[in-house]
């Protein structure tokens, strides 16, 4: 569009027959992204800090969560909590596309008004055609303010009310108790809180048996059990999150990767993918404010193969 600044990011990546488009904008509050996907791309297992929450629009997806193995169609809303281990594939078709909403906790606990216990969403696959419509009308906004060119404080307040209707809607009919898991042990969780706390000196598996009375191989299984991905997986989720932050607040790439504990941008750039479905590259566009293309038809397209 020509005069307004785009506050996206894009990436298209293709990888032999697999179509993969994703496009990532930032919304008007601290705290809140929303990626646009269309893909052919299974996700591994992995984790975010934020609540997800957005609609499937066109085909249809099969993935791991929270309670188990579940199956969105178009014209569903789909979910995810804190910490809650997910995955996706396409289900029937060569592709899906979707919309998600990444809202940091605190943010989300201001929204609808709720202190202390987090909320939870009860289920990863809503069948809720209002909300379906809300969450819809939530997303034209967030990209008309991205495109918006002047003064942007009305298209702002738009965003917000359609957000506080959105969150607190979700809540109010899918969201209840914490979902049902097995509650870790003191030592489990103190495993955690030093693989969360030390991305750069991450202990190895022996100091974690060492931590807990257990064997190594004790350690692995239960920890999996628990929390659904291996220490090593869990802390590549960990790191990402963290990278994410880093980028956002304006640190280079590099020195993100770096201070995230990655070996380099490149296994930082893989995680990125594998987690998120766009690249550091496209989220530092969409962080900064950039000029960039739309990839789903309106310009050019950043891609690699």
């Amino acid at each position: 569009m020509s005069g307004a600044r785009r506050r996206t990011g894009e990436a298209a990546l293709c990888t032999g027959a697999v179509t993969h488009v994703a496009r990532v904008l930032q919304g008007p509050l601290p705290g809140i992204y929303s990626t646009h996907m269309l893909s052919g791309r299974h996700f591994g297992r992995h984790w975010h800090d934020a609540y997800g929450f957005g609609v499937l629009e066109q085909g249809a997806q099969r993935s791991g969560s929270g309670r188990g193995q579940v199956e969105a169609f178009a014209g569903q809303v789909i979910t995810s909590n804190p910490g809650e281990v997910h995955d996706g594939s396409p289900l029937g078709g060569p592709t899906r596309r979707w919309r998600i909403l990444s809202v940091d906790t605190a943010v989300f606990s201001s929204l609808i008004e709720r202190s202390g216990a987090a909320a939870q969403i009860t289920r990863p696959v809503i069948d809720d055609p209002p909300l379906f419509h809300v969450l819809r009308r939530l997303f034209r906004r967030i990209e008309r303010w991205n495109v918006h060119a002047g003064n942007r404080t009305g298209a702002a307040l738009a965003c917000e009310e359609s957000l506080v209707e959105a969150a607190v809607l979700l809540v109010a009919r899918h969201g209840t108790a914490p979902a049902h898991t097995d509650t870790p042990s003191h030592d489990l969780r103190r495993v955690r809180e030093r693989l969360a706390d030390a991305p750069l000196d991450a202990p190895t598996l022996a100091e974690m048996a060492q931590m807990t009375g257990l064997s190594r191989y004790q350690v692995l299984r239960r920890f999996q059990k628990t929390y659904g991905l291996s220490p090593h997986a869990w802390l590549t989720s960990r790191r990402a999150e963290h990278a994410l932050r880093l980028i956002r607040g304006g640190k280079t790439l590099i020195d993100a990767a770096m201070a995230s504990g990655f070996s380099d941008q490149s296994h930082m750039t893989r995680a990125f993918v594998r987690h998120y479905g766009f690249t550091p590259g496209a989220w530092r566009k969409a962080a900064a404010c950039n000029n960039v293309q739309d990839p789903l038809g309106h310009g050019a397209l950043v891609s690699s193969t």
